[in-house]
């Protein structure tokens, strides 16, 4: 039985859909599933075909990528969505969030950035382009930030993790930095979203902007 991630893509550039698609085939431990080129054929196979991963352009021809996302999150609960697009302006990226996308890459992203990313949200996290992590961070105007004595719950090693997330690290990439096990980071990020009581990245950020150096 295949253990390889199963994605699907949709995207309505057919030379990006083969490029991303040729990306992910390639790539050990992967399985392209299915592609298409836009959210109504989407939409109409995925249910069925239950991929691990989506990758999802935005700006798509009739239904467009957030909406699509919308309207599948809640028939595919186990999937992850992650939106691939030239957008990095805030409305499109909240609007995704709020869709139910559990990342948001730009499509300038490097093949290796993107498979990086691909299993950080099969294990549970949300990758972000590092412009957009940041934006993110920028857009929260009013938060309900975190008190002191929530603050005060993170060791000092979570405090360090969560502002690499803040800065848009990928898990590999706070392991490095932080020269830690890359095993132990999704424990540490599953203890900062426990004490702090979120549940995303984007949410983590929010309620500990002011805190975080700038």
């Amino acid at each position: 039985m295949s253990m390889n991630i199963k994605v699907s893509l949709v995207e309505d550039d057919s030379e990006i859909r083969e490029i991303f698609g040729d990306w992910v085939t390639r790539a050990k431990g992967f399985e392209l599933l299915s592609h298409y080129a836009s959210g109504e054929c989407a939409l109409a196979e995925l249910p069925r075909l239950r991929p691990d991963i989506v990758l999802m352009d935005i700006n798509l021809p009739g239904l467009n990528g957030v909406e699509c996302v919308r309207r599948l999150k809640p028939l595919l609960a186990a999937t992850q969505f992650m939106m691939v697009t030239v957008y990095e302006d805030a409305d499109h990226i909240f609007a995704a969030l709020s869709a139910g996308a559990s990342g948001y890459l730009l499509k300038r992203t490097t093949r290796e950035q993107m498979l990086a990313a691909l299993l950080e949200v099969r294990a549970g996290g949300s990758p972000m382009s590092t412009n957009i992590a940041r934006m993110v961070v920028a857009s929260f105007s009013q938060p309900r930030s975190a008190t002191s004595s929530e603050m005060e719950k993170l060791s000092p090693r979570e405090q360090e993790v969560l502002e690499l997330l803040a800065r848009g690290y990928l898990y590999k990439e706070i392991a490095e930095t932080l020269k830690i096990s890359p095993t132990t980071v999704p424990t540490y990020i599953r203890r900062i979203y426990e004490k702090l009581q979120v549940h995303s990245r984007s949410q983590a950020v929010a309620k500990v902007a002011h805190w975080l150096p700038r």
